[in-house]
C-alpha cells in the first residue's frame, strides 16, 4: 500500500488563505514495480483527475437535488451505474486488426469521455423503427464520430 499525501495551499493573491491536506492511497500486489511507478500506472490507467472533474462538475453526482440519505443514494447509484456503463462499453469495444491504432485511439476516447457526451454518442441516437412482416429495421438518422465504434460494439453484443 502507498499512501500520498499532498499539501494544497488556497491563495487569493499573493497571500496564502489556508492549506488543505489531502490523501491518496494505491493498493497494488506488483512487487517488481518501483512506489513511483505503481502510482504513475494507476493514474494513467484510471486517469483519475478526469474522474474526480467529471463526477464533481459533470455529472452533478456529488450536488443530487434530494432531500434524504435514501433519495441521495439512489441518486448516486443511477450515476455509478451509468459511469460503469460508459467505462465496460469503451472496454468491449472490439479492435479489428485492419485498423489497429485507429480503433485503440477510439478505445481511449471512450473511456476518457465525459459522461454528457457519452450519453449524447451512444445512448441518445436518433433512429427510425420500422417494423416488416417478422423483422424489424432500425434506421440511424444522424451521424456522429463515434457510431463505428457504436456499431462494432452493437456487432459484438449481437444488439
Amino acid at each position: 500500500m502507498i499512501i500520498i499525501r499532498k499539501n494544497i495551499s488556497r491563495e487569493k493573491g499573493d497571500k496564502v488563505l489556508f492549506d488543505q491536506i489531502g490523501y491518496f492511497f494505491y493498493i497494488s500486489n506488483d512487487d517488481d514495480k518501483t512506489s513511483a511507478e505503481v502510482v504513475f500506472d494507476c493514474n494513467d490507467r484510471c486517469n483519475q483527475e478526469n474522474q474526480i472533474a467529471q463526477l464533481s462538475g459533470g455529472v452533478g453526482a456529488l450536488q443530487a437535488p434530494v432531500d434524504n440519505l435514501v433519495s441521495n443514494w439512489a441518486y448516486m447509484l443511477m450515476t455509478s451505474l451509468a459511469w460503469t456503463l460508459k467505462a465496460w462499453a469503451a472496454l468491449l469495444v472490439p479492435v479489428n486488426n485492419g485498423c489497429v491504432q485507429q480503433h485503440t485511439e477510439e478505445k481511449r476516447k471512450l473511456l476518457r469521455m465525459e459522461c454528457k457526451t457519452f450519453v449524447n454518442a451512444f445512448i441518445r441516437i436518433p433512429c427510425q423503427i420500422v417494423r416488416q412482416g417478422h423483422r424489424r429495421i432500425v434506421r440511424v438518422l444522424n451521424w456522429n464520430p463515434y457510431l463505428p465504434a457504436f456499431f462494432r460494439l452493437a456487432a459484438l453484443l449481437k444488439c
